[in-house]
């Protein structure tokens, strides 16, 4: 299976799954960062497609439509998100059906959206944590693969849980997805599978 991460940040996830020996086929970006610098420092071919409209006019298909030609164009298998910051239209879905996967700092379903540690902050939890699961159209909605809980400490405040959380993120998801690659995907589907058989 050929693996490409899409990334947007500051590149400490890839650089987890690349020094965690994963076999990265593309690292995407859809702006220039320094996700660039870790993929060259890795040797990991990286293309940009870049966004350039962040207000209402945003074409997401198109964006899409761009993103899914590259991926076609790599014969990508699977699809990590690390990251990434656009969410995607349906035709990438359509393309890779149950092969983008994506990690989230919070037990889902509890928490979904863009501020989780500071939701679960905020509504007091005792545990929180990170969650690995297939990326599909409702963002933060997919099959779960795998999960791994966090102790909230006192005196926490977002940063230092969301840092503590984040080291447990960069090997549950680097674990995940060697075990995707190394079962192959008919374990993956079943996962897939049966989830969509029980909503």
């Amino acid at each position: 299976m050929r693996l490409a991460v899409l990334a947007s940040g500051s590149g400490t996830l890839l650089d987890a799954m690349a020094t965690g020996g994963l076999p990265i086929a593309l690292v995407m970006v859809d702006r220039h960062c320094a996700v660039e610098d870790v993929a060259a420092g890795h040797g990991i071919p990286c293309v940009v497609v870049e966004r350039t409209d962040f207000g209402d006019s945003f074409d997401r298909d198109a964006f899409t439509a761009r993103v899914v030609e590259q991926l076609g164009e790599q014969r990508i298998d699977l699809v990590a998100m690390a990251g990434w910051g656009t969410i995607l239209g349906p035709a990438a879905f359509a393309a890779l059906p149950g092969r983008i996967i994506n990690t989230h700092p919070a037990l889902l379903p509890a928490f979904p959206g863009w501020h989780a540690v500071r939701d679960a902050l905020a509504y007091g939890v005792k545990v929180t944590g990170c969650t690995v699961h297939v990326a599909t159209e409702t963002v933060d909605d997919g099959p779960i693969l795998a999960q791994e809980a966090v102790p909230v400490l006192p005196g926490d405040d977002e940063s230092t849980l969301h840092e503590r959380i984040k080291a447990v993120e960069r090997r549950l998801y680097t674990d995940t997805i060697r075990s995707i690659l190394e079962h192959g995907v008919e374990q993956f589907d079943r996962t897939v599978s049966s989830a969509s058989t029980s909503s």
